[in-house]
C-alpha cells in the first residue's frame, strides 16, 4: 500500500545544496523553477514547510496543496491560473481558463449555455449559442486527449455540458 505522505526534515545545508543544484543544472522540468522558490523560501524564512509531490499523483496530496482541481492528469490551479495535463502547461485564454475552472468547481453538475455565460461573464445572456459552443470546442482541443472523444467536459445533450473526472 503506497503512503500518502511522508514529511522529512532537512537542514538548511541539504536546502542550499538543492538550491544551487537548481540554479547552476539545467533541469527539464516544468516544475524546477517552483522548486527553486520554494527552496528559496524556506531559506530566507519565508517558508517553514515545502510540500512536494509527484505530477500525476497530486491526488493524495490534494488536501495539503493548494485549492487546486485534479481530474485524471488534468490539474487546474485557480490561484495562478495555470493548467497542466500530464504535468505540462497548457495555454488558455483568460475566458477559456474561467469556463474550465466554472465547470470543473462544479464538477458533476449540468450548466446551460446561459449558465455558462452568466457565470463567466457576470452579465445578461447577450452571446449567441454558437460562441459558448466554439470556446468549448477550444478548450476541448487544448486539454483532452481526444477532442471527439471529450473525458472532461462532456455535452449533455439538449442542455448543455458538465465537467467529469474520468476516473470517477
Amino acid at each position: 500500500m503506497k503512503k500518502n505522505a511522508s514529511f522529512i526534515m532537512m537542514d538548511s545545508a541539504l536546502a542550499q545544496s538543492l538550491y544551487q543544484t537548481l540554479e547552476t543544472l539545467p533541469v527539464q522540468s516544468a516544475y524546477a523553477e517552483e522548486l527553486r522558490q520554494g527552496l528559496r523560501d524556506l531559506l530566507d524564512g519565508d517558508a517553514a514547510t515545502l510540500v512536494l509531490g509527484l505530477a500525476g499523483h497530486s491526488e493524495s496530496l490534494a488536501g495539503l496543496m493548494d485549492d487546486g482541481i485534479y481530474a485524471g492528469a488534468l490539474e487546474i490551479h485557480p490561484k495562478s491560473r495555470r493548467v497542466l495535463y500530464d504535468g505540462k502547461e497548457i495555454g488558455l485564454t483568460p475566458k477559456e481558463f474561467d469556463i474550465l475552472h466554472f465547470l470543473a468547481k462544479n464538477k458533476g453538475e449540468v450548466f446551460t449555455k446561459e449558465q455558462i455565460y452568466q457565470a463567466v461573464w457576470a452579465e445578461d445572456y447577450l452571446m449567441a449559442d454558437s460562441n459558448i459552443m466554439a470556446f468549448i470546442r477550444k478548450l476541448r482541443k487544448k486539454i483532452e486527449p481526444n477532442p471527439d472523444a471529450p473525458e472532461f467536459i462532456l455535452t449533455i445533450w439538449g442542455i448543455g455540458y458538465k465537467f467529469t473526472d474520468p476516473r470517477s
